[in-house]
């Protein structure tokens, strides 16, 4: 994204809508900067613009990756979903994802107002690989993955900054433990936020075995509960 600088009237109104603080006043001008913009849309799609001067350009590889994980209106080539590309683990009721015994885990990294870096996202995904486990494959994180032993993207696509992304996986609950582990240790050290997701079957007499596991570790959590009520068709 750029500005039109026959165009703009300098009124900087736009520069309030930047969710991640890429507009600026420079030398009198308002401009985009390029390094920091993360080609969401949303100053465009504002229509803050009263004389039109925003111009969306054609992006190539890699920063094409910038909008697919941050514009809603761009849908991911791997998984043909706009926004983040992934249903994550809300639609287990109906995709049985993630079964009795299993616990699935999102860690999303970064936010409006911050963002994040690829690089930053494949700190997390190499942690990952390194306990033998495989990323969720219907999550375009994993279709990044240019050797999934090690979990490592291709070198050229680590300095894309992106609005957010998210590491999605799956272990057996025995791994519960080993897994908030290593994310208490890693995340304190990234360059960006990030939020944990976590997702457990209820047992058939009721029990909420997961809940149970972070209650008796003193562990913090929002329990948020997704409930087929019918109206889906599950795959399992």
């Amino acid at each position: 994204m750029r500005i039109d600088q026959e165009k703009c009237e300098t009124c900087a109104q736009c520069i309030p809508f930047c969710p991640v603080g890429a507009i600026q006043i420079k030398e009198k001008k308002v401009i985009i900067e390029s390094d920091g913009c993360v080609e969401c849309g949303v100053c465009a799609r504002s229509g803050v613009c009263q004389c039109a001067a925003f111009i969306k350009e054609d992006l190539p590889w890699p920063r094409i990756l910038r909008a697919e994980f941050s514009d809603p209106m761009v849908p991911h080539k791997k998984t043909d979903i706009a926004g983040r590309g992934t249903a994550e683990m809300k639609t287990n009721d109906v995709t049985g994802r993630v079964k009795r015994g299993e616990v699935g885990v999102a860690v999303e990294l970064g936010r409006p107002g911050v963002g994040t870096s690829l690089t930053e996202v494949e700190k997390v995904s190499r942690e990952v690989a390194r306990l033998k486990i495989s990323l969720e494959e219907a999550n375009p994180v994993s279709a990044l993955v240019r050797d999934p032993a090690q979990g490592t993207f291709p070198p050229e696509i680590l300095g894309e900054k992106v609005l957010s992304a998210i590491v999605e996986f799956k272990v057996p609950f025995a791994r519960v433990g080993e897994i908030l582990g290593l994310l208490q240790r890693i995340l304190p050290e990234l360059d960006t936020v990030a939020s944990v997701s976590l997702i457990g079957c209820s047992e058939k007499d009721g029990r909420i075995p997961l809940e149970e596991f972070l209650t008796r570790g003193n562990i913090p959590f929002y329990p948020n509960g997704k409930v087929n009520i019918g109206m889906g068709r599950p795959l399992v």
